[in-house]
């Protein structure tokens, strides 16, 4: 490691891991499962998806270990992994996007995002069906800004673009969905 290397319990675990340490490998899994998770369904909003990313995430991490050169911090290297996996997964499903029935499962306005609250479950489900129309790069930065609640800085360090970046998709990405969200409830655009 070099001098610009962060030094961290992570960047020690993943070390630990990449020598084939198996109880490293269980702490960074502790550490960092539910955030995995979460991002995923926030993407793909569909539970065995999630939980499928969450593994491919994982073993990604475990298999390239060696690979992290600690110029990032290591929750910034494992929120890269799951977006770009879950983007993955999402691309796939617009190139095959008939299910089984003939219903595009990836503009499903069914899903129950599992952190929400009953009495808010309905207009999740419109926020989320929203929030798929937004372009990636928007959807990356409203969910680990808004979803995730992540600072500005590590967004953009995961989306590898400036915080000024970041500030705009965020902006553009809210100046979207309030349009789209006034149509829907009209009501919510009345001044107090």
């Amino acid at each position: 490691m070099d001098c610009n290397t962060i030094l961290t319990i992570e960047t020690i675990l993943l070390k630990n891991i990449a020598q084939g340490n198996q109880e490293a490998f269980k702490q960074l899994y502790v550490l960092y499962k539910n955030k995995v998770y979460n991002t995923a369904i926030g993407y793909l909003q569909n539970i065995e998806e999630a939980e499928e990313i969450t593994q491919d995430v994982f073993l990604t991490i475990y298999n390239k270990a060696n690979t992290f050169k600690g110029k990032s911090k290591v929750g910034t290297w494992i929120y890269r992994i799951t977006v770009n996996k879950a983007l993955n997964q999402l691309e796939k499903k617009k190139r095959s996007p008939l299910s089984g029935n003939g219903i595009m499962e990836w503009e499903s306005v069914d899903f129950d995002h599992p952190g929400i609250q009953l009495e808010n479950k309905e207009k999740a489900r419109f926020l989320f069906a929203e929030i798929n129309k937004l372009s990636e790069n928007q959807k990356t930065a409203f969910l680990l800004s808004y979803v995730e609640g992540l600072p500005r800085q590590e967004v953009a360090d995961i989306m590898e673009i400036t915080l000024k970046s970041v500030e705009s998709l965020l902006q553009r990405a809210k100046q979207n969905l309030r349009k789209q969200l006034i149509a829907i409830y009209p009501e919510g655009n009345q001044k107090k």
